[in-house]
């Protein structure tokens, strides 16, 4: 049973496939292959306009370098106080753009509030040439709770930043299990609700390495090719990561994957909320779970059930469980009877 992160699954059979096809003779080096010269016509079909895509390897990258982007040395980037680029990043954003400041902003279960982005840009004072100048506002989405943003978030947050001025970047990690949970089209909730460009995620999703800055106006993108250069994330045989990217999104495979992921995670959530002594710390609308225990003891005995999870908040009790493409019914069953034995609940 092992929930520890959707990073820990394999790579979905036919991103496979398509990597053995790619795998057949030669092709021309640093993006100037056929697989790679498809991807800004198929994206832009997938997004309802034009768009450029850029393979990456990394969802670290794609976030740091859109950020460079978009914002000077000197700018500022407001994100969501747990956001992946605030905490899990090593300063990479800081550091690809030599130096613009990351603003923490309180939400609540993960999700920026207007009333929070006003009170960081309230706190930011204008005009004065000793204070980083506000550039960007970063959304992620599904957040790093296991909630997602609705379409209107999405659209008033935008609004928002650009009145202030901002460009809008999403950190869309995750990006396929919030559109399955919306229902809705990416065009839906990106560019229509005023993001401006996206780190459009695949690796947890069912491919082996795969990523995509995607720019919604492709004017944004100008500098993009030569700060992925410099930054050292020019693949030579670019067609791998790109025949991923090509695959995951061919006959709506991401979107399957994804369903399949957030469903499994709703069948977690049913063993919790069916078991005494334990309960959801966040709502859950993706494929993360996290739960939190009365008896932290309990904690040791699920781990000791062959149980693989991640100790989220060992201090509150709280343990993240995350479901995959590859989750089973079968290890949903056995966690069932894993977490009834942990808390001594014999339903």
């Amino acid at each position: 049973m092992h929930f520890s992160s959707d990073n820990a699954s394999g790579v979905a059979p036919e991103i496979m496939a398509a990597l053995a096809r790619a795998n057949e003779g030669p092709a021309w080096a640093y993006g100037r292959d056929a697989i790679t010269g498809r991807l800004d016509a198929l994206y832009s079909d997938l997004f309802e306009r034009d768009v450029r895509v850029f393979p990456l390897a990394t969802g670290t990258a794609a976030n740091a370098l859109i950020l460079a982007s978009l914002t000077p040395p000197w700018g500022a980037v407001f994100c969501e106080q747990m956001s992946h680029i605030n905490v899990d990043e090593g300063g990479a954003p800081e550091f690809y753009s030599n130096g613009a400041k990351l603003i923490p902003v309180s939400g609540r279960h993960g999700r920026i509030d207007v009333a929070g982005l006003e009170g960081a840009f309230a706190a930011l004072p204008r005009g004065d040439v000793h204070h980083v100048l506000p550039k960007v506002l970063s959304l992620t989405q599904a957040t790093e709770s296991g909630t997602v943003y609705s379409l209107e978030d999405v659209g008033v947050l935008c609004d928002r930043a650009h009145k202030e001025g901002l460009h809008v970047h999403m950190d869309g990690a995750r990006f396929a299990n919030a559109v399955a949970h919306l229902n809705c089209t990416p065009a839906d909730v990106t560019w229509k609700a005023g993001v401006d460009a996206l780190s459009f995620g695949a690796t947890k999703n069912g491919a082996m390495a795969a990523e995509a800055a995607i720019f919604f106006d492709p004017s944004l993108a100008e500098q993009f090719e030569a700060r992925r250069m410099r930054g050292g994330h020019l693949f030579s045989k670019m067609r791998f990561l790109s025949a991923q990217l090509e695959a995951y999104v061919t006959d709506d495979l991401w979107l399957r994957l994804a369903a399949h992921a957030n469903g499994q995670a709703q069948g977690l959530v049913g063993i919790v909320e069916e078991t005494a002594g334990v309960d959801l710390v966040h709502p859950v609308e993706s494929d993360e779970i996290f739960v939190r225990f009365e008896d932290k003891a309990a904690i040791s005995r699920l781990r000791d059930s062959d149980v693989s999870f991640v100790p989220w908040d060992p201090a509150a009790g709280v343990i993240r469980l995350v479901a995959s493409f590859q989750t089973t019914d079968e290890e949903v069953r056995q966690f069932r009877a894993a977490l009834h034995s942990a808390v001594g609940d014999q339903a």
